[in-house]
C-alpha cells in the first residue's frame, strides 16, 4: 500500500474540507506547488490532486498548478474534479496527470465511462464519494439513491477496474477511517482501490495494513498530514 498526500486546489491554493463543505475550508498553502513539494521531500511516492473548482463547475479550472507541480518534481499524480467530457480528461493528462478520477460523469454519463475506459484503460480511476450512505455527486452537492457498494459492482459491470472511495462524513473530520465500511468496499472490489475519509494517526494506518485487503492500493491523506498528526515517511512506514 501506498500512502497519497492530498492537494486540494480551491482559488489557487492548497485547502481541505471538512465534510466536502465549501463554506467550511481551511488554507494551509497559498501555493499548490509548494504543499507539493514539501510532501514530496518528505517522501510521497504519489500525489493526489483534486480541482475543487473544478469539481464544482464540472470542468478543469486548476491544470496549470498540475502542470507546475507535475513538471517541476516529476512525481506520479492523479487528478480529480471537473472531469466530464474526453476532451477535459485529455487536457488533464497533458498537463501532466498519470492518471484520472472521473466522479460525477461516471455516474452521469455511461457513454463518456465507457470512452474513457475504451481510450485510456488503467488511466482511469472512477470516484466514489459517499455521504449519508449514499453516492454524492455534482462536487458533492448532491446525493444519489445508490449505495457506494452497488455503485462499485454497477462500474464494474461496465469495465471499471480502479476506484478511489472516499467517505465525505468523514472527510477532513480526524476521526478515523470506519474499518467495517472499507472491508465491504473490499468485498464488493474485484480490481484495485484506495481509500480516502477520516485518517487521522499512524494507529488508522496501521489498522488499515492489518486488514491485509489485498486489492486495498493505497490510503489518501489530507489534514492529518497538514497538521502533523505524522509525517509522509511515518505514514508510509505504518502502511509498509
Amino acid at each position: 500500500m501506498i500512502l497519497l498526500p492530498a492537494i486540494d486546489i480551491r482559488d489557487g491554493r492548497a485547502v481541505r474540507l471538512r465534510q466536502g463543505d465549501f463554506e467550511q475550508e481551511t488554507v494551509y498553502a497559498d501555493d499548490p506547488l509548494e504543499a507539493a513539494r514539501s510532501f514530496v521531500r518528505a517522501g510521497a511516492r504519489f500525489l493526489h490532486v483534486v480541482d475543487l473548482d473544478g469539481a464544482f463547475d464540472g470542468e478543469p479550472v486548476n491544470l496549470e498548478h498540475v502542470e507546475r507541480i507535475t513538471r517541476e518534481l516529476r512525481v506520479p499524480v492523479e487528478l480529480g474534479g471537473g472531469l466530464r467530457s474526453i476532451a477535459s480528461i485529455r487536457r488533464a493528462l497533458v498537463a501532466g496527470a498519470d492518471r484520472v478520477v472521473l466522479g460525477t460523469a461516471a455516474f452521469t454519463d455511461p457513454e463518456l465511462l465507457d470512452e474513457a475506459l475504451s481510450a485510456f484503460t488503467s488511466r482511469i480511476l472512477v470516484g466514489v464519494d459517499v455521504r449519508g450512505g449514499q453516492v454524492s455527486v455534482a462536487g458533492w452537492t448532491r446525493e444519489t439513491q445508490m449505495r457506494g457498494e452497488d455503485a462499485i459492482r454497477h462500474m464494474q459491470r461496465r469495465g471499471a477496474t480502479r476506484f478511489v472511495y472516499t467517505n465525505v462524513d468523514r472527510d477532513g473530520m480526524l476521526e478515523g477511517p470506519d474499518l467495517e465500511e472499507v472491508w465491504r468496499v473490499s468485498e464488493a472490489v474485484r480490481g484495485r482501490f484506495l481509500y480516502s475519509g477520516g485518517i487521522a494517526s499512524l494507529d488508522d494506518l496501521t489498522a488499515l495494513r492489518r486488514m491485509r485487503l489485498l486489492n486495498l492500493a493505497g490510503v489518501i491523506s489530507g489534514t492529518a498530514l497538514y497538521e502533523g498528526r505524522f509525517g509522509v515517511r511515518e505514514g508510509q512506514a505504518a502502511l509498509d
